[in-house]
């Protein structure tokens, strides 16, 4: 169970995503397979933008609770979903045994008007979080960015809505991916203070590549500090070395994480399994 997790000084859990195409669904399945040999606490499973594939989310967090007897979290992005979008999804996952969800706002989908997008039925992730404790007997984690979400005016602001995740019934934090973890250190405090007092989990993207930077880092809206800028361009070219230099850093991060007391650690893997089961074997 999940809370039982948090009775131990580190747990270890991971990110998978659903593929694009129903023929690449063998694949996922196998990558599933391997992930499931590393032992881990959880495997969370992402959501499409607007929901554009939250049956293959149920699909795969069903084999992850069912076939691998791992607890699966699905994700749950309500941007451009309405009440009953969401009722829908929840029922899907109830009936497949899946009683765990991140509760996302989501990124505005590209089909999405302006105008649609200030009208959405659910502004915030907060009325997500509310919305599924009010209708529903899923458990509901939410997400928090130890460098603020990006559209967040001051860290300040995003702690307080932190809070009211909080307040509205999350029972667990998956922080965005960070680089730096004095910055995780200085947050962890800042969220203390704030009296914010469920689990927070630590969550760390190996960069394994010098595109990533470009890519997914910049849209998570996390800075990079010099090491790993360094390390980019020294490697950037060769791909093996970059791949090593990478998953040495994402080591290096996680036991720094462990001894400071924070070791509850969730890998966003890239549902890349032998990268994942090196960085575990080395912690």
């Amino acid at each position: 169970m999940f809370k039982d997790m948090f009775e131990r000084d580190s747990s270890l859990s991971f990110e998978v995503f659903p593929p694009k195409k129903d023929d690449e669904f063998e694949n996922c399945y196998n990558v599933l397979d391997s992930l499931a040999e590393i032992n881990p606490d959880f495997i969370s499973v992402t959501y499409g933008a607007g929901g554009s594939r939250s049956k293959k989310t149920v699909d795969i967090a069903s084999y992850i609770q069912n076939q691998l007897k791992i607890d699966a979290m699905a994700h749950m992005t309500c941007v451009g979903s309405s009440e009953e979008d969401i009722l829908a999804v929840t029922r899907d996952l109830e009936a497949v045994g899946v009683n765990h969800v991140l509760a996302l706002r989501g990124d505005k989908p590209r089909d999405m008007s302006d105008e649609q997008f200030e009208q959405r039925i659910f502004p915030h992730a907060t009325d997500l979080i509310h919305f599924i404790n009010q209708n529903t007997n899923l458990i509901v984690s939410a997400s928090c960015y130890p460098e603020k979400h990006p559209e967040a005016i001051s860290m300040d602001s995003d702690i307080a809505f932190m809070k009211m995740k909080q307040d509205m019934g999350a029972e667990m934090f998956i922080s965005q991916l960070f680089f730096d973890n004095a910055d995780f250190y200085r947050f962890i405090e800042r969220t203390r203070r704030a009296e914010i007092t469920v689990p927070i989990v630590a969550g760390i993207m190996p960069i394994t590549s010098a595109k990533q930077i470009g890519s997914t880092v910049t849209l998570a809206g996390s800075s990079v500090p010099k090491k790993l800028a360094d390390i980019c361009a020294r490697y950037g070219d060769s791909p093996d070395d970059m791949r090593k230099a990478g998953i040495a850093y994402a080591i290096d991060q996680i036991n720094d994480l462990k001894r400071c007391g924070m070791g509850h650690i969730h890998i966003y893997c890239m549902n890349k399994p032998k990268m994942t089961k090196e960085i575990c074997d080395a912690i």
